[in-house]
């Protein structure tokens, strides 16, 4: 990584802060995309004596807002000749279901569309880095859901765990479509499942979901070993020109029968461009 530019959002703790530590060790310059501008700077810092000299940053973003996201990854491509990896790993669970000032169901927005909205944004940087790379945060939690087109974000029916678990799914769906429409432009793109982390996660979801969440992570990995795989995917030479996949404790592994759906990823993506403005 000595020397390549990696862009990711959720890495001011858990995961997300791990994987960024691990991959500036390794020579990486990271470019933060953070909602809590103190807990960034906190990072920056860690960043900054893993790996000192290298001008990493930070761009404060509420990625459940569209206009938030699109000013975050409009100010990176401006910025950023090049750009040799992406990494989508922001992500929330909602207890009782809430709408964003854009109209969008928050777990959708902040899990699913943010990831839609950055990358499509950050596409032609990604496409002008030889070997650039996209890896996405998904989740196992996808193997309980399916998608209902008619009803996408929840709007008749919402439990907090249904709807994040419908989210990871839309993350497997879209990394298939990705990789469908970068084929031959060099541009790789993966997804993961990095196991049940012991991290901050679910803790302000709120009513009995931050108590249930809370209680199973006691038995949970820690993020030092829930990172492993975004690394693998970020770093590896073992996954050069590997794309469209889903991968688990650095093993490609198969997601269920909707997340291999062709049709269905193409209508999220549909979908998504008609929601988001971007992606046409």
């Amino acid at each position: 990584m000595q020397g390549k530019t990696v862009v990711i959002t959720g890495a001011t703790s858990g995961i997300g802060e791990v994987a960024a530590g691990r991959l500036a060790q390794q020579g990486a310059r990271i470019i933060l995309i953070a909602r809590d501008r103190s807990r960034a700077e906190q990072t920056l810092k860690r960043l900054e004596a893993i790996a000192p000299g290298r001008k990493h940053v930070v761009h404060c973003a509420n990625l459940a807002r569209l206009p938030e996201m699109k000013r975050a990854a409009e100010a990176i491509a401006e910025s950023e000749a090049r750009i040799d990896v992406l990494i989508n790993n922001a992500g929330a669970l909602f207890a009782t279901r809430q709408v964003t000032e854009d109209a969008l169901e928050m777990t959708f927005a902040t899990n699913h569309i943010a990831y839609f909205v950055v990358t499509n944004l950050l596409i032609e940087r990604l496409k002008a880095t030889p070997g650039a790379r996209i890896v996405s945060t998904a989740s196992d939690a996808h193997k309980r859901a399916t998608l209902n087109f008619g009803d996408l974000q929840s709007e008749k029916r919402y439990s907090g765990f249904g709807m994040y678990g419908r989210s990871k799914l839309m993350n497997i769906l879209f990394t298939r479509e990705l990789a469908r429409r970068m084929a031959g432009s060099g541009v790789t793109a993966n997804c993961l499942h990095p196991g049940f982390v012991a991290t901050r996660f679910a803790d302000t979801s709120g009513g009995l979901t931050s108590l249930v969440v809370r209680g199973a992570k006691r038995f949970a990995l820690t993020p030092e070993e829930g990172a492993k795989t975004i690394v693998y995917l970020a770093s590896s030479p073992e996954v050069d020109g590997i794309t469209g996949k889903y991968f688990h404790k650095c093993t490609q592994v198969m997601p269920t029968a909707q997340a291999q759906s062709d049709a269905d990823a193409q209508r999220l993506w549909d979908i998504s461009t008609q929601l988001s403005g971007v992606g046409g």
